[in-house]
């Protein structure tokens, strides 16, 4: 089995070190066994498959060092330079020429009440990101300086949100009105994160300014409960690598991954288009008109018990299943998703191939018991034995 994986390795490499990346031969090989942690692999096959790094090795240096560039402008534009302004807006009288009060819907200190607003939510979803790990609450090496300099006039992100106690409520709905299940899984510690002291910042706040960074930048989308999820992995999986280059520019890279994701998943976010061909409602659809092909007895049950797929399918096509299992089997999934030449049909194909590995629970339980297996799902799934059903439909049937 190592000499296999060994192997394996050295495929990833041999492709990766290439001049030209042929990027069918990649995609298969993230598809079908997963792209390996170690020596940056699935960092770098993940910036190819997102269309971040170009197919030719030899643009990479000059396309990360523009793109992290930029990146550092975003955060001078959007945090840093209004943040020195909003401190130097005295007169030489003493008196403020803008100041909280002020009626003028033009008044910058109108949008940093409703930048404020969004951080509060930003900031919540954060702190309880994959709480099943200690990760997102240690210390980065590479803490922002510019905002976090001990001589800088700068306020970070964590003096600007006004931290209150989080709810613990166990049960929320969705957009569509859908009352789910909420509570993160396997949450074992405490939901907010303690703040680190001056001079250092948690993985977690890092993935808040990446995070408020975009909505300011996407005005049209801003922030949606749920990318904090979309992220997390990305995050985690460049911030961890092995390489030191790869752990240092992770701030800028994820946020350049997080655009491209978002630029093909966005219309999942938007409640306008959840009816749409592009919207969430068309994958709902999708779903359950797979099922009703492949699995006629299980669709008929879903159906019968009035289980709509908006209480379980609309989590998991939204955040791409990151909210269904832990984050090892999450990056696995991820690997042959970003993968799918088709943009992600295979998901649909993949939570096809979870509802029927658990057909023998769904046709024999009543509406209560099978609404928290749906909701819960993880536990009874084997997820290679998932995949490899996922793969075998595929080939079988076609996404209409």
């Amino acid at each position: 089995m190592a000499s296999g994986y060994h192997q394996r390795l050295q495929e990833f490499e041999i492709l990766l070190e290439s001049d030209v990346i042929d990027s069918e031969a990649l995609r298969k090989l993230c598809f079908l066994s997963g792209c390996p942690h170690e020596k940056s692999i699935r960092s770098r096959c993940w910036k190819i498959l997102l269309n971040y790094l170009p197919l030719e090795r030899q643009k990479w240096k000059a396309e990360l060092q523009k793109q992290r560039n930029l990146y550092k402008q975003y955060l001078q534009e959007m945090i840093i330079l209004p943040g020195k302004k909003m401190k130097s807006k005295e007169l030489s009288s003493g008196e403020l020429c803008d100041h909280p009060l002020n009626p003028n819907p033009n008044s910058e200190w109108s949008e940093t009440f409703r930048d404020n607003e969004m951080l509060v939510q930003i900031d919540k979803d954060c702190r309880r990101l994959c709480p099943d790990l200690s990760f997102f609450q240690q210390a980065t090496e590479f803490p922002c300086d510019d905002l976090l300099n001990a001589m800088s006039d700068v306020e970070t992100l964590r003096k600007r949100v006004e931290h209150c106690a989080l709810q613990t409520e166990t049960v929320s709905k969705n957009r569509l009105g859908i009352t789910v299940n909420m509570v993160t899984k396997k949450r074992t510690q405490s939901e907010e994160y303690a703040l680190l002291p001056d001079g250092k910042e948690a993985h977690w706040e890092v993935v808040e300014r990446i995070l408020f960074v975009y909505a300011k930048l996407n005005p049209g989308l801003n922030y949606v409960q749920g990318m904090n999820e979309i992220l997390g992995p990305i995050y985690y999986t460049l911030a961890s690598d092995s390489d030191q280059d790869c752990r240092e520019f992770a701030e800028a890279d994820s946020f350049f991954l997080l655009t491209c994701l978002m630029g093909e998943t966005r219309d999942f976010f938007i409640k306008t288009l959840d009816d749409s061909a592009c919207g969430i409602g068309n994958q709902m659809r999708k779903l359950t008109d797979l099922l009703k092909t492949l699995d006629m007895p299980l669709w008929q049950q879903l159906q019968d018990q009035e289980l709509r797929p908006q209480f379980y399918a609309f989590r998991w096509i939204t955040l791409l299943l990151s909210q269904e299992f832990f984050l090892p089997d999450v990056l696995r999934i991820w690997d042959s998703l970003f993968s799918d030449s088709k943009r992600f049909d295979f998901l649909i194909y993949l939570c096809c191939a979870m509802l029927m590995s658990v057909r023998g629970d769904v046709l024999k339980n009543d509406f209560p018991t099978n609404m928290k297996l749906l909701q819960r799902i993880e536990s009874k799934i084997d997820l290679q034995q998932v995949l490899s059903k996922a793969r075998e439909l595929s080939q079988l049937v076609s996404i209409g």
